[in-house]
């Protein structure tokens, strides 16, 4: 059972939830950008929360399976048709051997997540079936004619046939906890920092969002040494403008981190498209 991919959109990636714990070799975990959303659509299913699926970036995917397949699409919520027939996300849905998926442009939100019952059986590189966009680890970007085989369904079968899902919020308001190096920026940085509204630039990918606003000033001019990164980490390069990473962000890195955002509000990040404000609220 497989099925052929007909149309990417901008960017189409299998994701899963990453290759955790091995950054201390190189290794970025990588993984779906909105987790929370990669999870839910499993379930939806009756996948395993790990199991792979397609993390769609601005809509555009289409889909054609060779046997009947159970589906379900998560995050951005975007218009889903099968066969020219509407359907909704966050739901159970049933695609008949040879119907076209087509999911078109969310009209809100930036990601989606389309699992398939059976999950995306592409070959795992160090455990994880995630596309790295920055290392090249895992399958190729998804391309118009590639053919993705399907794994063999699960034992459990879906229990609901929609979730009450809220979707992405028009104004992302994200948490951040001061550290580990906010010493190295002054005071007024910090309150600059939650005090107003920064703009996500079209710069951003899965590696990290950058942002226009404020600048963050230093009060430490030195050079530091490379350090553990995290996704969540909130790096300020010279110019002073932050950059928040993402999924496949680098596993170290030399500039310093005022704050880190959790791993909850990192899945809303992933949500901001360009263009949108984001608002800083410390803990």
């Amino acid at each position: 059972m497989t099925l052929e991919v007909l149309a990417t959109g901008p960017l189409a990636t299998v994701q899963d939830l990453g290759r955790p714990g091995l950054a201390g070799i190189g290794v970025g975990t990588s993984g779906a950008a909105d987790a929370v959303s990669l999870r839910l659509a499993n379930r939806l299913v009756g996948n395993e929360e790990n199991t792979a699926a397609i993390e769609v970036t601005f809509g555009g995917l289409v889909v054609r399976p060779t046997r009947d397949v159970t589906v379900a699409l998560t995050g951005a919520p975007c218009p889903i048709a099968v066969d020219g027939r509407g359907a909704a996300a966050n739901a159970v849905l049933r695609v008949p051997a040879g119907a076209e998926l087509r999911l078109g442009v969310p009209a809100i939100g930036l990601r989606s997540y389309l699992a398939v019952r059976g999950g995306i059986d592409v070959e795992p590189v160090l455990g994880s079936r995630s596309t790295d966009v920055l290392s090249g680890l895992g399958p190729d970007q998804l391309r118009p004619g590639a053919v993705l085989p399907i794994g063999p369904p699960p034992a459990r079968f879906p229990v609901v046939d929609v979730a009450p899902v809220a979707g992405p919020a028009e104004e992302v308001v994200l948490r951040v906890r001061p550290g580990p190096r906010a010493d190295w920026f002054t005071d007024e940085a910090l309150e600059s920092l939650v005090s107003a509204p920064y703009e996500v630039t079209s710069e951003s990918n899965r590696v990290g969002m950058r942002l226009d606003g404020p600048v963050l000033e230093r009060s430490r001019t030195e050079e530091l040494p490379s350090e553990g990164m995290v996704a969540g980490a909130l790096q300020v390069p010279p110019l002073g403008t932050p950059t928040l990473f993402l999924a496949d962000h680098p596993v170290t890195g030399g500039y310093p981190v005022i704050g880190v955002v959790p791993a909850a509000d990192v899945a809303k990040a992933a949500q901001a498209r360009p263009g949108q404000h984001v608002h800083f609220r410390c803990i």
